[in-house]
């Protein structure tokens, strides 16, 4: 999986709805359609999308054909969000230090 293809993928509500559904556990293309205003036809589509995506698995269970998340479909993407995050926090702990010294300077004025 590329976290391209995952966010991607991930791009579309439906999609979005359909994996969150599964990180409850494993369903069927009907339970899956169920709560969707769309055909299963659609969501089999969708499930397709997920599926090249890397993000879930089909298994097959005698004529039904289960969908689950994918084992660790979700870390590539968790460390690319943490490499943002220890960067936004960087940048905000700058930004802390910049007011802090603003902050000083403007009481050391105050002083004056």
């Amino acid at each position: 999986m590329t976290p391209d293809l995952a966010f991607a993928a991930l791009a579309d509500p439906t999609r979005r709805a359909i994996v969150a559904h599964l990180a409850n556990g494993e369903a069927t293309v009907g339970e899956i359609a169920r709560p969707f205003a769309v055909s299963q036809p659609a969501i089999s589509h969708h499930l397709k999308v997920l599926e090249e995506a890397g993000l879930i698995t089909r298994r097959v269970d005698g004529t039904r054909r289960p969908c689950r998340l994918a084992d660790g479909a979700l870390e590539e993407i968790e460390g690319w969000l943490a490499l943002l995050r220890r960067g936004l926090e960087a940048n905000y702990d700058r930004l802390d230090a910049v007011l802090g010294e603003m902050a000083m300077e403007e009481a050391s004025r105050e002083k004056d």
